[in-house]
């Protein structure tokens, strides 16, 4: 029961950090002074880590709809 809300929320911030990254990545979001900001290498993290928090995020939601076998 536990497992299944921890994997829900940790997809939802895992996710919620890859779309901040991705948009620092394109200069949309954050301080121009990050290391962040306007850097090409961050748009391509920044999916990578969203692409991870919404498999995360996905085997949390398939754990809890999972039916127990009676």
């Amino acid at each position: 029961m536990k497992a299944k809300i921890v994997l829900v929320i940790t997809g939802i911030v895992v996710f919620t950090f890859g779309i901040i990254f991705y948009l620092q990545g394109n200069s949309m979001v954050g301080p121009t002074s990050s290391f962040m900001y306007s850097n090409p290498k961050w748009i391509v993290n920044g999916q990578w880590i969203a692409v991870g928090g919404a498999l995360i995020l996905a085997a949390g939601l398939g754990i809890s709809l999972r039916r127990p076998k009676s």
